[in-house]
Parts: C-alpha cells; sequence; structure tokens
C-alpha cells in the first residue's frame, strides 16, 4: 500500500503510536488528519514537520461522541475526502477487575470501544460512496488474550476486536479494508496515562513497556505490514507473542497457567 498523497486520519496523534505514525507517514507525503485533546502540540508538531501544508489539526475529546458529526464533516471538508482512517486514540487501566469502580469500566469502554465504533460509522459511508478506504484500528494483544490487572482494558479491545470483524465482512464488497493492528508491549506512556482502581491515574511506566519494543520500530514494521493483505496483524515478541500463541492453539493450557504466573508477580 502506498500512503503518498493520501489522506490519512489518526486520533491521538499527539504522543506515542499516534505521534509516530505522524512523524513517518509525514516523511512519505501523506496527507494528514490529527486529532487528539492535545490541539497545542498537534499544532507545534505540524509546524516542525516536513510538510505543515499537507496536514491539518481537527482536536476533538474521544469522550464526546454528540460531536462526531460535526468533527467528520470538518475532517472531510480538510481535504475533500478520507482515504484511511486509523482508530489510535485510547486509555488503558492498571487495576484488580473486582476493585475498580463500574466507571471506569465504562471510561474504557467509552473511549476504547464506542468511540472508535462511532466514528467508523460516520466515516466508513464516506469511504463506500467513493468505493475505496481503509480502517485501521490500534488494538492490542490484550483483545485477543486477557491478563490480570487490565480488565476493562482488554474488555474493551476484545469487544473492538469483535465489531471490526463483522463489520469487515459487511463492507468488503464495497471496496473498504478493516485491518485490526494488535501490539505487545510498546514503549509509550500508556500505562502512565492508565486508569486505577478509583479512576485516578496510575503514573508508573510498566517494566514490561520500559523494557517493549522502541515506538518507531513498531510503526515501521506496522506499515511495512499494512502492505499485505492480512487483516489482523499482530506485532509482538517475548510473552505476549507466546501468551497469544498458547491462548489460540492451547486455551485451556494458557488458562491453567495464568493464575500461578500472576501468583508469582504478586
Amino acid at each position: 500500500m502506498d500512503l503518498r498523497n493520501q489522506v490519512v486520519w489518526i486520533t491521538g496523534a499527539s504522543s506515542g503510536i499516534g505521534a509516530e505514525l505522524a512523524n513517518q507517514l509525514d516523511k512519505i507525503g501523506a496527507k494528514l488528519i490529527l486529532s487528539a485533546r492535545n490541539e497545542a502540540a498537534l499544532i507545534e508538531w505540524v509546524k516542525s514537520s516536513h510538510h505543515p501544508d499537507n496536514h491539518k489539526v481537527i482536536s476533538f475529546d474521544l469522550m464526546n461522541i454528540e460531536s462526531f458529526p460535526s468533527v467528520v464533516a470538518s475532517a472531510q471538508q480538510a481535504f475533500g475526502q478520507i482515504d484511511v482512517l486509523i482508530n489510535n486514540g485510547g486509555i488503558s487501566q492498571r487495576s484488580l477487575a473486582l476493585d475498580t469502580e463500574l466507571a471506569v469500566d465504562r471510561q474504557v469502554m467509552e473511549v476504547d470501544y464506542f468511540a472508535p465504533v462511532a466514528l467508523t460509522k460516520a466515516v466508513v459511508p464516506l469511504m463506500i460512496t467513493r468505493g475505496s478506504g481503509l480502517v485501521v484500528n490500534i488494538a492490542s494483544v490484550a483483545g485477543k488474550i486477557g491478563s490480570p490487572l487490565r480488565s476493562a482494558y482488554a474488555g474493551a479491545k476484545h469487544a473492538l476486536i469483535g465489531f471490526m470483524d463483522c463489520l469487515r465482512a459487511e463492507i468488503a464488497s464495497a471496496g473498504v479494508r478493516v485491518v485490526n493492528i494488535c501490539p505487545g508491549f510498546v514503549r509509550t506512556n500508556i500505562s502512565f496515562n492508565a486508569l486505577t482502581a478509583n479512576n485516578s491515574q496510575y503514573g508508573l511506566l510498566d517494566e514490561e513497556i520500559a523494557s517493549g519494543m522502541p515506538v518507531d520500530e513498531f510503526v515501521t514494521l506496522m506499515l511495512r505490514k499494512l502492505s499485505s493483505n492480512q487483516s489482523e496483524i499482530i506485532i509482538a515478541s517475548g510473552k505476549p507473542k507466546l501468551g497469544y500463541q498458547l491462548r489460540r492453539f492451547l486455551p485451556n493450557l494458557y488458562h491453567r497457567l495464568l493464575p500461578k504466573l500472576y501468583q508469582r508477580r504478586g
């Protein structure tokens, strides 16, 4: 897939995977629509980019789904079309399932599931009208396997993958492709910004995240693999990759091992 001169809309573009996607797509000449709550950071990035005239900032909050119709209208007007939507914005969680306030579960579901679903539902009809388009969802290996302290996050990512699997089958004949990306541990601030049981900020960098795949390496691999015809792309190594393979091929063994591994960590 050649993304040069393509209009690519990235949510969660102010940091982590979203920011690195912007960096790499800017270098190859893509036209970017960048969204996040931190409008100032996006504007500064555009000023320092290789092709500042190619990019448009549309800041909005993923929790404010009522604003999506006007946001999508602005994105469509920016370049006259949206070729690629990358649902990257999201939030994680670090707390025991039974300790986690239901409000936290709801917030994670709103940001990680309902927001990308609502945005996709608003954008895909525009792609269908044109007869082409690509929706990329930054899910997680946590959307394929469950692990302790991430119940809300894993639940939302499982739901997102399930919805997008159904959508893919329904719109394939319209020329619109749907791809789920499932990272393992990538070196970003996702755990630092994660929610705890009482909705406070976790504020710590997980050891696994700190030693994870560098974000530039992850994005390079992701963009390369998008050129294939895969609908689900797993980019993981070490424990996440092993866990995914065990859950897929030996699910009962995986479920027996996971509580034992968690007890050892505790």
